[in-house]
């Protein structure tokens, strides 16, 4: 009996309704309450306790200073160098990464979508690097970039890139592009994968009608592949931009940061400002701005997709 008929039943007794109205109402949350306590005790709990950490002195160089300060570490944000080279750092960061990882993965994904010899081998072989440890990937690649052992520097002063072999993650100049080509062997594979599906979703009828009528591959390409790509797109850049914003592991490894905070971005500053300078308070304040920052980039990237849905 729905809840609807229970509130309309002739003869019902009160005690009676109020049982099925709160059977109805209630029960549902109860089959909800192991995850929503999961999602309390794992997320929301430690972000509410991290966002508070930004408006108090918690420095354990400084134990006895510790208590509420309010708005002085974003205070002291406004006004920190390093934090505005970091945001920019950021920005490139992120940027770059993206921007690589979707062209080359868009690519993958058209390639793997049509029928050639050896298929499933080249799958193999894209789909790998996302099963490496970044840890790894890091160590790998600052071998690559080593100018003694490495080939990368020689093969790029071959080529006429540098004047010799040098240490590009020790040039400022150079530095964020060796964790940025790290982070794009890497990431490639999850536009590669996500992509694919969403390319095989799109009905061949389509396809064949376009050829009836006479459309080029471009034409084809522009008018219904990327139409149905785009809201996959979207999300996809919005999460992976998300995902490297944070990523502080191969910048870390690689670079620590320099040379002179050339590779330094928010997520390593605030690493490195907890767990050298033991400042919680302070890097609290750089996450929560990092924080605030992401959010209104999901905000702007989820209406462009809310329009792509609707044309």
């Amino acid at each position: 009996m729905s809840a609807t008929h229970a509130e309309h039943a002739p003869g019902m007794p009160r005690a009676r309704l109020a049982r099925a109205w709160l059977r109805y109402a209630v029960e549902p949350y109860l089959y909800l309450s192991p995850a929503l306590l999961l999602i309390c005790f794992v997320m929301l709990i430690p972000l509410a306790i991290g966002i508070s950490y930004a408006f108090q002195s918690i420095n354990l160089l400084r134990p006895f200073d510790a208590g509420f300060v309010g708005l002085e570490n974003f205070e002291t944000l406004v006004g920190d160098g390093r934090f505005w080279t970091a945001m920019s750092n950021t920005f490139w960061w992120t940027f770059g990464s993206v921007t690589l990882q979707f062209g080359l993965g868009l690519g993958l994904a058209l390639l793997l979508s049509t029928q050639f010899h050896g298929k499933r081998l080249v799958q193999a072989l894209v789909f790998l690097p996302w099963a490496v440890p970044t840890f790894l990937i890091a160590l790998t690649w600052s071998w690559l970039f080593n100018p003694v052992i490495g080939p990368l520097p020689h093969w790029a002063a071959a080529l006429g890139l540098l004047s010799e072999p040098y240490n590009i993650l020790g040039d400022p100049d150079t530095a964020l592009w060796g964790p940025i080509l790290a982070n794009v062997w890497y990431g490639v594979p999850f536009f590669a994968i996500t992509l694919l599906a969403a390319l095989q979703s799109i009905p061949s009828e389509l396809y064949e009608a376009a050829e009836i009528d006479g459309a080029s591959r471009w034409q084809c390409f522009t008018k219904i592949t990327l139409p149905f790509l785009g809201p996959m797109i979207a999300i996809t850049v919005m999460l992976r931009a998300i995902w490297i914003a944070n990523f502080a592991d191969l910048i870390y490894v690689m670079t620590g940061g320099g040379p002179a905070n050339s590779t330094q971005i928010l997520a390593t500053y605030v690493f490195t400002t907890a767990f050298r300078k033991l400042d919680f308070g302070y890097a609290s304040a750089i996450a929560v701005a990092l924080l605030g920052v992401l959010m209104v980039y999901a905000v702007i990237l989820l209406v462009v997709r809310e329009k792509l849905v609707r044309v």
